[in-house]
């Protein structure tokens, strides 16, 4: 049953960094309306690709610091972790296919 996993200063470094798999992370904001277009395409993202890729989300304004410390200035702004690093920054609210084919492109190069 996969699901978007709400990401928090409290379980960010478990659930993105510790992750043996690739981590898609949504850095998001309430007031943001791409934010809000991109909900059902990272929650089908997240069934699609259980066991292979998590998917997460951090809200911008809940979790500051962990923005801050990724230099995520805009929402939405999309970071691929993989081994704990960033391996992918997207800034805009991409397509399905776009993200399909980019964390396709994590499993090409493991």
């Amino acid at each position: 049953m996969g699901k978007a996993i709400e990401l928090t200063d409290a379980n960010f470094m478990q659930e993105v960094l510790e992750s043996d798999i690739p981590v898609l992370v949504d850095f998001w904001a309430v007031w943001c309306g791409p934010c809000r277009a991109l909900d059902p395409i990272m929650e089908e993202l997240a069934i699609g690709f259980e066991g292979r890729a998590k998917v997460g989300k951090v809200d911008m304004d809940a979790s500051p610091d962990i923005a801050v410390n990724y230099g995520v200035r805009s929402a939405p702004t999309l970071l691929i972790f993989k081994d704990g690093k960033v391996v992918q920054q997207m800034v805009g609210a991409p397509s399905k296919r776009q993200l399909v084919d980019t964390l396709n492109s994590q499993f090409a190069e493991a």
